[in-house]
């Protein structure tokens, strides 16, 4: 069974920035996308950043030129560099690889942001 464990949330004063990354516990074969989600209260679930296998980028219009996504394919990592970090980024951000047959999601991990 494959897990997506997500890592580098946390507390940020408005302005800064937090990389989350995503580390899958096995090798995941046939990865068509791998992106980030965020969920804040009483909102649902969004697409923040995608990338596929041939390393196309889509950004939401909120976090574009503010967030990057980049992965590391030998290990099954994906990555989200946040800057310039605003309180309506405050949310709980998960991780999600898509592959053949198959839809892994993370546990999450929370990113607050104070104004």
């Amino acid at each position: 069974q494959v897990q997506l464990v997500e890592s580098g949330g946390g507390l940020v004063q408005a302005g800064g920035s937090l990389r989350l990354s995503c580390a899958s516990s096995r090798k995941i074969f046939g990865i068509i996308i791998m992106g980030w989600y965020r969920q804040a209260p009483g909102k649902q679930r969004e697409a923040v950043a995608t990338i596929n296998s041939g390393a196309s980028t889509a950004y939401a219009d909120s976090v574009k030129g503010r967030f990057t996504i980049s992965t590391d394919n030998a290990k099954n990592t994906v990555h989200l560099q946040m800057n310039s970090l605003k309180p309506e980024d405050t949310a709980v951000y998960y991780c999600n690889v898509k592959a053949y047959m198959y839809d892994y999601w993370g546990q999450g991990t929370q990113v607050t942001v104070s104004s």
